[in-house]
């Protein structure tokens, strides 16, 4: 029987596909529909994909699917066959990345999920098929000229932090579950505005508006396809870009490039910076965002402690690394840490105990 999980180590796999010359395309998709047999349609899914070549992370639960993935670029069309062939998923909309400079995947990845997007809605009569309408680019720069519109980012606080839609409202939070009733209740008294909201990939936002209906919201709008799928419209059809600044992905690239604007800072020296990067202590692995001068002083780490311990020998960081679970720290970057990061104050206790919190991809 062939088998349905990755055999070869991580490590391993990351060094085939940088050597790998095959061109690669990031593509990203979701689709929420029940799936009374999560186990099985992952099995099957992984089989299809596999002999394609497809790498990725893709999640499978009842509510659906949420997919990240690298397909070789020869393959697009056999990969949207295959896909098409399930019919839940004939015909889903494919984001192809804005930019597929670099790989973004080296492994298939399909796990089972209690919820494709982490939510924390425990409400049994919330409803995802009652959500919010579609705003294609044209309808939400249309919408976004109107001073009566609200556009709510719908995405973590390192993700707005590089770039964002002109005008839009932040809800400053580090995941998506904090975020929903942070939403409703800073709109509480806007129940019968038009709100429009947006986020990396359609996923969140399609949530989000569901979920501000199920609040008594009235007029509820979300951006099909979210940012990846906005970029692409507006490229194709020559639309103005109200865009500014990087689109945070949840794969090794960290972002694509939207516009030239650099928006953000380097959490380190205050410097005009937008490039986010895991500090080079394996125990650490925070995510922030650095400028290529205080990359190259601080050789590639988010604080002193950290620096120090990188120049250890590989032994002592490793007794300095057992027992850690540093988790989902590739996207952590908690607001509630960057005063700290930018006095650079941590203790080396500190660099090796951080909570990350749930990744929200999409």
């Amino acid at each position: 029987m062939k088998a349905l999980h990755n055999r070869i180590s991580r490590k391993e796999l990351k060094e085939r596909i940088a050597k790998d010359p095959t061109p690669r395309t990031t593509v990203s998709f979701y689709h929420y529909f029940p799936i009374d047999e999560p186990a099985f349609f992952r099995n099957s899914l992984y089989a299809s994909l596999e002999s394609v070549g497809v790498l990725g992370r893709i999640y499978v639960a009842n509510e659906g699917i949420n997919a990240q993935v690298s397909v070789p670029s020869d393959q697009l069309t056999l990969f949207r066959e295959t896909l098409y062939a399930i019919p839940p998923l004939h015909g889903i909309r494919l984001n192809i990345a804005v930019d597929s400079q670099g790989p973004s995947f080296f492994v298939l990845d399909i796990k089972v999920r209690k919820k494709i997007v982490a939510d924390g809605i425990t409400d049994p009569d919330f409803d995802m098929q009652r959500k919010g309408r579609y705003a294609t680019a044209e309808q939400f720069n249309a919408m976004a000229k109107d001073p009566n519109t609200i556009i709510i980012d719908m995405r973590n606080y390192y993700e707005y932090e590089v770039g964002h839609f002109r005008e839009a409202i932040e809800v400053p939070s580090d995941t998506f579950r904090q975020q929903l009733p942070m939403a409703a209740e800073l709109m509480k008294d806007k129940k019968e505005a038009t709100i429009l909201m947006y986020c990396t990939g359609g996923i969140r936002c399609e949530k989000a508006s569901a979920y501000m209906l199920h609040k008594g919201f009235k007029n509820v709008f979300h951006l099909e396809g979210g940012i990846i799928n906005y970029a692409r419209e507006v490229k194709e059809n020559q639309l103005d870009n109200l865009f500014i600044g990087k689109n945070f992905v949840f794969d090794e690239r960290l972002s694509e490039r939207i516009t030239d604007d650099v928006i953000a800072q380097c959490h380190q020296c205050g410097a005009p910076a937008d490039t986010h990067t895991n500090c080079a202590n394996e125990g650490c692995h925070l995510l922030f965002i650095q400028c290529q001068k205080c990359a190259e002083a601080m050789k590639g780490c988010c604080t002193p402690a950290c620096k120090e311990t990188l120049l250890l020998p590989e032994e002592e960081r490793k007794k300095l690394r057992k027992g850690v679970d540093k988790g989902q720290h590739i996207f952590n970057k908690s607001r509630s840490r960057l005063p700290l990061l930018q006095k650079k104050e941590f203790s080396q206790k500190e660099s090796l105990s951080k909570e990350a919190p749930a990744t929200d991809a999409s």
